[in-house]
């Protein structure tokens, strides 16, 4: 055990590559791991929520020569885009004119809007457009008598610094009788870091107020160069500071979080991301942008968006969050368990590389009394599929290792000859207790390395 709490700190400071891993969870039956179908297929990207009475109002980046496109729902289910820009003019500071390639000409820079109630009849908007004077992102304030608008721009910008490469991605954070800002330097255009900032606003919501925080920056692999999105979310007594990260226009964008028992924190990053495209098996690409919002069924959901399988537009996803404690599980998702944090005798762990999740894995599992042991926690009772991530380069052919869950026997996992370092998946059915959970690995036929578990 000395050994295996030496090598998970040294995993933990290496530089490792998290290769397609999620913190989710899945459906109660055995089906591979798929989110819902999208909500809004349309393009509707960087989806903020709010709830005014019954309705809920979501509000997304420009799209068909809209400045900020709006939809309306009671369920989070059912969706009716609206035809009004809920943003048709822009603030004196920003250029309506200046186009982003990517998204041709309708599109204007005009992105992730976030949208609260400041008081009776009085909604406030911030957004994201193109600084005139300086050439970068910054972020505007707009406000409104009805949650659709029309939104009427201030004049001048609520944040804007060149100097760090911009801002974008504002968002919104209240408790006890306090409105905080969220948002991102936009760093990534500039070879610069990118930090998550929070600070106090008035309570009219469009002035600065106080000091200035950064929360977290860009520091692990899976987030390539840079976070941004912020959404602040607090679950019990943690902090949970949810972001995006990657590129956002291929299947590399990812979701992920950090928590803290603070507001400014200091907030301990996930070790392996939220939502993956591989997490959710392909059927969303890209997954990001998320908000979180509480259902009418009193449930907290993650709605967020995702490429279509073209990538011609980003389309809109609401999925169920559970807790375990302070940490959110999406369901219809794969959760990924590294082998290192598990508990393990008689085996070891060793350093792999990039080609393994987070770098090291589990072997030696070759005596009658090796076991690898995770712990998995599930909202549900049900059936789950169970994906083993391994490497067999036996000469002797197929190998195996023995499993038991929850301590009663459960036949074998079988791994085919792969090579060493060559790391595939294989694929068995378990069934699984509400909360927590055992699924062990003991000694079988041959030899097989453990880099990881997915539990779907």
């Amino acid at each position: 055990m000395i050994q295996h709490r030496l090598l998970r700190l040294a995993t933990a400071v290496s530089a490792s590559v998290i290769v397609a891993a999620g913190l989710l969870t899945a459906t109660a039956t055995p089906s591979a791991a798929v989110a819902s179908g999208p909500v809004i297929d349309q393009n509707f990207a960087d989806p903020d929520v709010m709830k005014v009475g019954r309705t809920y109002y979501a509000y997304a980046t420009n799209s068909d020569g809209r400045n900020i496109t709006w939809a309306t729902s009671t369920d989070l289910v059912t969706w009716s885009v609206q035809a009004s820009d809920a943003l048709p003019v822009l603030g004196a500071w920003a250029d309506p004119t200046w186009s982003f390639p990517p998204g041709g000409t309708g599109d204007h820079g005009v992105w992730a809007p976030e949208v609260f109630q400041a008081g009776p009849g009085r909604f406030v908007m911030w957004y994201t457009a193109h600084d005139r004077a300086s050439g970068k992102q910054c972020i505007g304030a707009a406000t409104a008598t009805t949650p659709g608008g029309p939104f009427t721009p201030q004049a001048t910008t609520l944040v804007c610094t060149p100097e760090t490469g911009g801002v974008i991605d504002a968002s919104s954070y209240a408790e006890n009788g306090r409105r905080y800002l969220l948002w991102k330097n936009d760093g990534n255009c500039c070879a610069q870091d990118t930090w998550l900032h929070l600070q106090q606003v008035t309570a009219d919501g469009l002035r600065r107020t106080g000091a200035e925080t950064e929360l977290i920056k860009q520091s692990k692999p899976f987030e390539g160069i840079l976070v941004e999105a912020p959404t602040l979310w607090k679950h019990g007594d943690t902090y949970v500071l949810f972001y995006s990260a990657n590129f956002f226009g291929n299947g590399s964008y990812v979701s992920s979080y950090a928590t803290s028992t603070r507001l400014g924190g200091p907030y301990t990053k996930a070790p392996s991301p939220l939502m993956t495209t591989d997490a959710f098996a392909g059927s969303v690409r890209g997954p990001g942008g998320q908000d979180i919002v509480t259902g009418p069924d009193g449930k907290d959901r993650i709605i967020f968006h995702g490429w279509n399988p073209d990538f011609s537009y980003r389309a809109v996803y609401s999925q169920r969050l559970d807790w375990q404690g302070g940490r959110p599980i999406v369901d219809g998702a794969k959760v990924r368990y590294e082998a290192e944090g598990a508990d393990f005798t008689r085996a070891n762990a060793r350093y792999a590389g990039g080609g393994a999740s987070n770098g090291a894995v589990v072997g030696g599992i070759d005596f009658d009394d090796s076991r690898v042991t995770f712990t998995v926690y599930v909202p549900r009772a049900g059936s789950y599929r169970l994906y083993t991530r391994y490497a067999n380069g036996s000469d002797a052919g197929v190998a195996s290792h023995s499993l038991s869950v929850n301590g009663i026997a459960a036949g074998t996992v079988d791994y085919p000859v792969t090579g060493w370092d060559n790391w595939q998946v294989s694929e068995r059915v378990v069934t699984l207790r509400a909360g927590d959970n055992t699924i062990s690995y003991g000694k079988g036929t041959n030899f097989a390395e453990i880099d990881a578990i997915d539990v779907a």
